[in-house]
């Protein structure tokens, strides 16, 4: 569990916090609106209405004692690099914030933001590539090069094992577990046999799994 200080209650923000309250982590969120907080009360331990670009209102805070911050603050980009900025200032542990392009990311981590995230961005990029083909079923990018991908088990592989199929070999890619029936089987060995109905997690560079999967 850590205690956590969420930053801007607009729809990314309150999903992140509903989320984390159901992680069991604790969440202090902050506001200047009275209603997203109010809405937000059932999720997190505290919440406070507030300016988070006034630094004597983040100092009431306490911000060094919290293991996380995140500043989700959407549609002011000013506020967010002040917020950021003043966090680390004052003593923040890691603070990850929000931006819609890449410019603002690059003012967010040269003015205190240890990580940036993008979320119009990465849903975009997932649902492009999950609904463009047909055999994938989720999708996770974890760098530029490499990503996890969930992919519906190849019919020519069915009844064979992964030693015979050999795609670390052949392809650099790396089956993590095979899933079925919504159930992750990761104990898997160079004897598994793939069965019908069953899928693959699979982990590479995103370029060696699309030439394996035909992607």
């Amino acid at each position: 569990m850590k205690t956590i200080l969420l930053i801007g209650l607009g729809r990314f923000g309150k999903h992140v916090a509903m989320k984390l309250g159901k992680m069991n982590h604790e969440v202090m969120a902050i506001d200047k609106s009275e209603e997203k907080i109010e809405a937000i009360l059932p999720y997190v331990v505290n919440a406070q209405i507030g300016d988070s670009t006034n630094e004597n209102f983040l100092r009431t805070l306490g911000i060094g004692n919290f293991d996380l911050c995140i500043v989700a603050i959407a549609n002011d980009f000013q506020a967010s690099l002040e917020t950021t900025s003043l966090l680390k200032e004052l003593g923040a542990k890691r603070v990850v914030s929000r931006a819609e392009r890449d410019v603002q990311a690059k003012f967010l981590l040269r003015n205190g933001a240890d990580d940036v995230v993008y979320p119009e961005k990465q849903l975009a990029d997932w649902t492009a590539i999950r609904y463009t083909s047909e055999h994938i079923l989720d999708y996770i990018e974890l760098s530029d090069d490499y990503s996890i991908f969930e992919v519906e088990m190849p019919e020519q592989w069915i009844g064979k094992t992964i030693a015979e199929i050999d795609i670390r070999k052949k392809y650099n890619v790396n089956i993590m577990a095979v899933k079925r029936d919504g159930n992750m089987n990761l104990n898997i060995t160079a004897d598994t046999r793939f069965a019908s109905g069953e899928a693959l997690m699979v982990l590479g560079k995103t370029r060696d799994i699309q030439n394996c999967f035909h992607i």
